[in-house]
Parts: structure tokens; sequence; C-alpha cells
């Protein structure tokens, strides 16, 4: 294993741990924002780095397709390109070739896709995609899987999920191993929890650095996602991190980290600072709505984030009525401080033994309010 990870203390199956890379120290839970094209949108580095984020997310579909891995590589790499110094974990594209490109053709070899951006043809295969993120100096790299559909038959799921054990091996065949840096094989298998144990046990074989729980969150809903992560948890090695990808809500981060998670990335909360929604200790708020045109009082008067110590809800109000850039940066600001503020919290309960407790509190507080539409 090239990357060091150290589990510090378990309350229950949560997890508190240490993931030290080439490029920083991640404390883990952690939660990575994502910066799909090189930027987080709406927030300078500086500024990310600010709210508590240790590690970001970026993606390969994206980059190979602009500005091109090649052209990054030249100007020093995904770090230097961005001002990111801290690690930085690519997604290996699998899913945005499913989602987002047109034509697409599957086969053992890989895909062939049609660009969604100018309508150019590429084949992304594992040895592809792990060559991208090296070009990219991605500190993390994932291997290249194919995401399973929802819904879809058991039969379906199943083949699914052996080609992506399949290109799994391909991919730590064509990774360069390097001191600080990491391969995360995917744990796949949809909401069959056999599947998911064969796909996990598979991955173990290969040997990763880290395992990802993907193809959750895709349309099952939370409760099944929840009970299929605890299916699978206990299959996944007790001394390597453990990554649930796309998650999630507040609340779903919470039930995770209860099932044993370390890592999450998720687009909500910065997609939700560019569309008027902040979440907040009591509630997700709108702040299109009308009855924050005159009130003074700050978004949540316990954040620490400029947003909260600076600016009435009345202006952020007016900001996102004017359709200011100011305002998605100040609300984009504050979910992704809530956000870390929330793993720091989460991590602090672990340590002090008190999780059981904090989720308990934190249902309760979620029971007794009632987000705005």
């Amino acid at each position: 294993m090239t990357l060091d990870f150290e589990l510090k203390t378990r309350d229950g199956r949560a997890r508190r741990g240490r993931l030290t890379t080439a490029h920083g120290t991640i404390e883990t839970p952690a939660f990575m924002p994502v910066g799909t094209a090189a930027t987080v949108k709406a927030m300078m580095p500086e500024d990310v780095r600010a709210t508590g984020a240790e590690i970001l997310l970026c993606n390969t579909y994206h980059l190979m397709l602009r500005p091109g891995a090649e052209r990054v590589a030249k100007l020093g790499g995904l770090h230097r390109f961005m001002n990111w110094p801290g690690p930085i974990l690519t997604d290996s594209g699998g899913y945005q070739v499913m989602s987002l490109a047109d034509l697409r053709k599957l086969s053992e070899e890989g895909v062939t896709f049609q660009s969604h951006l100018d309508g150019s043809k590429h084949l992304l295969t594992p040895e592809r995609s792990i060559e991208i993120q090296n070009l990219l100096d991605a500190t993390i790299t994932m291997a290249f899987d194919e995401c399973t559909p929802y819904p879809a038959t058991e039969d379906q799921v199943a083949t699914s999920m052996r080609l992506s054990m399949r290109w799994a091996k391909r991919s730590k065949e064509a990774f360069k191993q390097r001191p600080g840096y990491g391969l995360f094989g995917i744990v796949q298998g949809g909401i069959h929890p056999a599947l998911r144990e064969e796909s996990a046990k598979a991955l173990i074989e290969i040997g990763f650095d880290g395992y990802a729980v993907g193809g959750l969150a895709v349309g099952e809903g939370t409760e099944l996602m929840l009970s299929t992560l605890e299916a699978t948890e206990p299959f996944l090695p007790i001394d390597r991190p453990r990554y649930l990808m796309g998650v999630g809500k507040p609340s779903d981060l919470v039930g995770a980290v209860a099932r044993g998670v370390d890592m999450f990335d998720c687009v909500l909360p910065t997609r939700s600072g560019r569309t008027a929604q902040a979440f907040t200790r009591a509630g997700t708020l709108n702040l299109r709505n009308a009855r924050h045109a005159e009130h003074p009082g700050p978004l949540d008067p316990d954040c620490r984030c400029p947003a909260c110590r600076s600016y009435s809800r009345a202006y952020l109000h007016h900001l996102t009525k004017a359709g200011e850039i100011l305002g998605a940066m100040l609300l984009t600001r504050h979910n992704l401080t809530y956000y870390q503020d929330l793993m720091a919290e989460m991590r602090a309960a672990i340590e002090a033994g008190s999780f059981s407790a904090f989720v308990e509190a934190f249902r309760s507080a979620s029971a007794a309010v009632v987000a705005e539409p």
C-alpha cells in the first residue's frame, strides 16, 4: 500500500482516522468538495481551504475533454493548474460516460462514446482512465468501472459488476505506484448484498489502497442506500479507508459515518449554494422566499462563515433575487463551511466516544425542523 491510513479510534462502526498522502494529510471522516472541471464553482481555492476542506474531487471525463490531460500535465499537473496544493481525488469518468456522453458503446475493452461538448469520438478504457489520472497527477486515482443503472435486474447488475471487477484488475495493472499516491477500487453490486460481498472480495484479492462504494444514491432512496451500505461494510478491510461516492445530504453523511464510512463527495452543497439553498443547524433555507426580505439576522448565528458573520438574510435574499454572482459565492461558502463543520463535529464525537449521542441529537434537531419549500 502506498497511502498511509491510521485508524485512530472507533465508536461502534463509526471510525476516526487519518490518511497521509504525498500532498498532505486528510482527517477522516472527511467531505470532499467537488471541483469537477478543476474548480469548485463560485469559490477561490483559498476560500475552499478556509472552510476546512483538505481534499477535493475532480473528474477525469470532463478534464480529458477540456482542457485535455496532456495539456494539464504540460502545465505542471492539476495541483499547480488549479492552485490547489492539497490532495486531489479524481473520479475515473465511468459514471459521466454513462450519464452524459452520446452514442456510447460498451464492450469488454472499454466504452466508446461521443463527447457531450462537440460530438468528438473517444475510447475510454481502464488503461486510458488510469493514464489520464496519472497525467493529471491525481493523489488518489479511482479504478475505471461501469456505474450500474438503477433499476436493473439482478442478472444485469451481476453482469455489470463482474465487468467492473475485470476492469478493476486492469486498472491496478496500469497504475504507477508512487509513495503517497493511491488507487481505490469501487464496490458495485446494486442493492443486492450477495453481489456486494462478491465485489468486495474480488477487489480485496486484487488489492487497493482504499475501497469505494459506488452505484448508490442513484434513485434507490435513502433507506435502501443505507441498508445496502450496512450489508456491504462488514466485507471492507478495517485498515483501509472507505469512500461512499456521490453522497449526499447532511443526514446521509451522519447515517453513513454511523455505518463505517470515512470519505464522501457530493455536488449538493455547491449546487444548492448556486440555487439559493442554505443548509443550517435550523434546517434548509430557501433565500428566494419573501419572508427573508426584511430579516436582519444571519443565516445561522452559530456559523463562522463570511455570509453569516457579515451579511443579513435580507441582503442574501436581495442578491439571489437580483441574480448577483455574490449571492452564489456567499451561499456556496456557507454550505461548504456547514458540511466541514458537520464532519469536524462527527470526528470529535467519535474521539469522545459519544457518537451515538451526537446522532440522536442530530436526528432530534432534524425532526423538529421543517425545511422551507
